[in-house]
């Protein structure tokens, strides 16, 4: 009889230790356990920096993460998500707006914000979490000398310069709707002395080496970093639209994992223009490695 009893006892707490071991796999708590959280990221820089140091905030609060699905191109990192290969990644506020929401273009960072963060939940079950003032968007950068010699210092100071002027600039650029046409109806004429088509880093390098004057930029360019070559002009006339930076999540993987939005919410005041410019600067000018450069940023914030 107590052998019969031994063996019962112990098929229950076999039971007990499965049926713990399928809850803890579950990760509906709000730590990590055993949870595995899949990042994503887009194949440039900035978005590299950015999505390790997510998966670095993830692991701190617990989280087993997959980065497999990091360094994906932009044209399949929103497939990626709504198919359910990746939980999470940095999202511009911009492109969802306009490349995958296809709507109208907007000027206001907080109403762009919120549109996507509706649309994207309606539609996607993502939710967008908390906002940045971290904004890669469109600029343009002159030869800090010649910003001094001239007082330029906006891009309505740019306009009665621009015929003494070098640019350097995209193909795209010169003829979409949004770039120079744009600056042209909003600002007047640039008949810039010569226009030339180059590629970023060759861009900056005319600007450095005064082959060039003025160029077409992006204002989390690394390159901007150093303010004794680059000076980025003020857009006081708002014509482009916000691209806040800002991670996106699957619902699914929020629901049963309430932890990622606390650990990822708290890096949101980190995140800035400046903090991006930066972040880039040190893998593209100064060589340093990213999963170092995300690492230095988490703990100096953590």
């Amino acid at each position: 009889m107590r052998k019969k009893l031994l063996k019962a006892g112990s098929l229950v707490l076999a039971v007990v230790l499965v049926v713990s071991l399928a809850a803890c796999a579950g990760g509906g708590g709000s730590g990590g356990g055993d949870s595995v959280i899949r990042v994503g990221s887009k194949d440039f820089t900035e978005s590299l920096i950015v999505a390790e140091i997510y998966a670095l905030a993830l692991e701190d609060a617990g989280f087993t993460v997959d980065r497999t699905g990091m360094n994906l191109s932009s044209g399949l990192v929103h497939e990626a998500i709504t198919s359910n290969e990746i939980d999470l990644y940095p999202e511009y506020t911009g492109t969802g707006l306009l490349t995958v929401l296809g709507m109208d273009l907007m000027t206001d960072p907080m109403e762009v914000y919120e549109l996507v963060s509706r649309e994207y939940y309606e539609r996607y079950q993502i939710t967008w979490l908390n906002f940045t003032t971290a904004h890669n968007g469109q600029g343009i950068a002159i030869r800090t000398p010649v910003a001094q010699e001239l007082g330029i210092r906006t891009i309505s100071d740019l306009q009665p310069h621009a015929h003494t002027l070098r640019f350097v600039s995209t193909a795209e650029f010169l003829d979409r709707g949004d770039g120079l046409p744009a600056m042209v109806a909003a600002y007047g004429p640039f008949d810039f002395a010569s226009v030339d088509i180059m590629g970023g880093g060759a861009r900056y390098e005319a600007l450095r080496t005064d082959a060039a004057d003025v160029s077409v930029a992006f204002t989390t360019d690394g390159h901007l970093y150093n303010e004794h070559y680059y000076t980025l002009l003020v857009e006081d006339i708002v014509i482009w639209p916000p691209y806040n930076l800002i991670p996106i999540v699957r619902n699914d993987a929020l629901e049963a994992n309430p932890g990622i939005a606390e650990a990822l919410n708290r890096l949101a005041p980190h995140f800035t223009t400046y903090a991006l410019l930066t972040l880039n600067s040190q893998v593209i000018v100064y060589g340093r490695d990213i999963e170092e450069v995300a690492r230095e940023f988490f703990e100096s914030v953590g």
